[in-house]
């Protein structure tokens, strides 16, 4: 781990090229945690392609037009729902058609790195 975060509303992990997010218990994620999130990847991932993993472990909301908004980093080139929880996979399914880039959910945060692995893969070709 290269850096960690504590935003008040989730922990952020950064790594090489990829975050893990965890959001806190009960928030609701908002459009101004973009505007958050846009200053780390700036620091972090500048002319850098990078995966987003939100390790969702904890209950929260998402108004899914936020991902509008994520999607405009350039460098972002895939997000990643880790949960066990069936409604996650669900809601997986309606969030990732707000995303328009590669938008995947996965059983556990090592399927979820590996997929890492291999869209970055792509992407260094």
């Amino acid at each position: 781990m290269l850096a960690n975060y504590d935003l008040g509303f989730c922990q952020v992990n950064i790594y090489d090229d990829y975050v893990i997010a965890i959001m806190n218990e009960g928030i609701t994620v908002i459009p101004e945690y973009n505007d958050i999130f846009l200053k780390i990847v700036e620091r972090h991932f500048l002319n850098k392609a990078f995966v987003y993993i939100s390790h969702r472990i904890h209950s929260y909301s998402v108004d899914p037009t936020i991902y509008f908004e994520t999607a405009r980093i350039k460098n972002l080139i895939g997000f990643a729902v880790v949960s066990s929880d069936p409604k996650q996979k669900m809601l997986t399914q309606v969030e990732k058609n707000f995303f328009g880039k590669d938008f995947k959910h996965f059983e556990t945060l090592d399927q979820a790195i590996l997929w890492k692995d291999e869209i970055i893969g792509k992407k260094m070709d």
